[in-house]
């Protein structure tokens, strides 16, 4: 069932990865002489559809009248999305990707954030952790270490070069785990070891969270936890700590990413505060795209 799964995963992104490409008519390098718009046949290549980012872009595209032009947003995931962007840099073609930070795509490709005037995708953003109500009471010990996680963009993509290297999550929470010791410390210092109490925490299967949870996830399995950690769409995630079936996420893009449902779910779960702070979302092209740095610029450039 398992190899099953990974043939449908593939041949999905391969899918989508194929759609995406068909979706420009672009075949040679960026055109600084040419409208950008015919060049991609003003297709933004986008990911989940349930992502905050794609209706904030949706929105953007209706406030920067791109709509005038037929700009469309592309829905993929953001694995086909990252796969037309690498095949994109590598011919210096012109493509407009939804992006975010943390992310390892900005530290793999050369691309940039585009200025947003009318602050359509919000000022940066943070990550909160966020539990169930009475995990405090029934699980002191994984509610103080919840509590205390905090690290910083830089350490959060670590981890993620290793994912896309092709490490496994788990090794490489493990591998920034034993490399940080100190900062392991700060969340765990006098913590009691427990033995064998299980916890269940979800997340959202973007680069970001699948580094973050399985880090959380080690340390409370090196403090006697049994983690079970479980991949779904955001707002079951979401749904999944208000009613109790999950004890916890660490995938809170606030305060505009996932706005909606912190608002929908605020009386129903405990905000822990931010466990990362500085990220932002917006739209991205390559630097090479040198007349472009400005939402406004897709509709007059």
């Amino acid at each position: 069932m398992i190899k099953k799964n990974k043939l449908i995963a593939f041949f999905t992104l391969v899918g989508l990865v194929t759609l995406l490409t068909a979706c420009s008519s672009q075949t040679k390098p960026y055109a600084t002489d040419e409208k950008l718009g015919g060049q991609i046949n003003y297709t933004i290549t986008g990911i989940d559809a349930g992502a905050g980012i794609m209706a904030s872009t949706q929105t953007a595209i209706n406030k920067y009248h791109l709509n005038d032009q037929n700009w469309q947003l592309q829905t993929s995931s953001t694995a086909a999305m990252t796969s037309t962007l690498d095949k994109a840099i590598a011919d210096k073609r012109p493509i407009v990707i939804t992006g975010w930070q943390p992310h390892w795509m900005f530290t793999k490709y050369p691309i940039k954030f585009l200025k947003d005037p009318k602050n359509v995708f919000g000022q940066a953003e943070h990550i909160n952790t966020v539990v169930r109500k009475g995990l405090k009471k029934d699980m002191p010990e994984a509610y103080t270490i919840l509590d205390r996680f905090h690290w910083t963009p830089k350490e959060m993509s670590t981890v993620m070069l290793k994912v896309n290297d092709g490490v496994e999550p788990e090794k490489a929470a493990r591998d920034w785990i034993q490399d940080n010791p100190e900062k392991v410390a700060e969340w765990t210092k006098g913590v009691k070891k427990v033995h064998g109490t299980k916890i269940k925490l979800t997340y959202v299967a973007w680069d970001s969270e699948i580094a973050s949870t399985n880090v959380v996830a080690e340390v409370l399995r090196q403090q006697g936890y049994q983690p079970t950690i479980q991949a779904m769409e955001i707002q079951p995630m979401w749904a999944s700590v208000a009613t109790k079936a999950a004890d916890a996420q660490v995938s809170a893009w606030l305060p505009k990413t996932s706005g909606l449902y912190y608002k929908d779910y605020k009386g129903q779960i405990e905000d822990l505060g931010p466990n990362l702070e500085g990220a932002k979302v917006g739209l991205a092209v390559p630097k090479y795209m040198t007349n472009i740095n400005s939402i406004e610029d897709l509709k007059t450039k």
